[in-house]
């Protein structure tokens, strides 16, 4: 069990968690009118300046509109809604959502890809130490959770070395999305381990300032454990082995 220091959060942070699930989770629908800041500081039971705090954080989020003495109307998260959202999608009600889990799994194989080529293009032989390091220690672990943070972190080097800060916060968020599934995942991807060489082969395209071997080779990297992923993400979204 990977356990952390406990933070506190302030009362703002926990009205806006509420108020943000509630969003995403349908209880408040797009296009919907909030209750005002009295309303749900007595629902709530905090003061309304706290509730003011969450609310214009909700506002800069842009998953609500704040209209000087209008109150605040629910936006459609789909349509204003950004990767900083992913991580609150994808663990729902205690569970993984199946379709938000597909949609990690297929950005992660058709972004990653690009980004390699985009390291090999900008990066090149720069990024050779740093991922030769990484590789070491892939090569050196047999624990399966270890293995998998290691991984973000290969990916970590080769995304800097892409230069793209588009593609730098989407891993971002895809990233903040998969890791706090890691400990649950690591035993179904536990196969992985050890299958150090594709990692070897993309870190020598990069480095060769290759960009089409580096594109092939991150594909092998990521394919084969795209089946693997969703195998796990099921299992996790379903964990008494209901049927969805």
């Amino acid at each position: 069990m990977a356990l952390k220091p406990v933070t506190r959060k302030s009362v703002s942070d926990q009205v806006f968690d509420q108020v943000l699930g509630e969003v995403v989770d349908g209880g408040l629908a797009a296009g919907e009118q909030l209750p005002s800041e009295r309303q749900l500081a007595e629902v709530l039971g905090v003061s309304r300046p706290a509730v003011r705090e969450a609310l214009q954080r909700m506002a800069q989020t842009r998953l609500v509109e704040v209209r000087h003495g209008g109150g605040a109307t629910v936006r459609d998260f789909r349509k204003y809604g950004g990767l900083d959202l992913l991580p609150r999608l994808l663990v729902r009600d205690g569970g993984v959502d199946p379709a938000v889990a597909r949609s990690v799994v297929e950005a992660r194989t058709s972004v990653g890809p690009i980004i390699a080529a985009l390291a090999a293009q900008r990066g090149g032989p720069a990024l050779t130490g740093a991922l030769e390091d990484v590789i070491a220690r892939l090569a050196g672990t047999t624990d399966s959770q270890t293995w998998q943070e290691l991984a973000l972190e290969y990916w970590d080097v080769v995304v800097d070395g892409a230069d793209s800060i588009v593609y730098r916060l989407m891993f971002n968020g895809l990233r903040a999305a998969y890791e706090p599934a890691i400990p649950a995942l690591a035993l179904a991807l536990a196969p992985e381990v050890g299958q150090v060489e594709p990692y070897r082969l993309l870190a020598a395209a990069i480095s060769a300032g290759d960009p089409a071997t580096a594109r092939a080779a991150a594909e092998r990297v990521l394919a084969p454990t795209n089946s693997s992923l969703m195998t796990a993400f099921t299992a996790l979204s379903n964990p008494e082995g209901e049927q969805a």
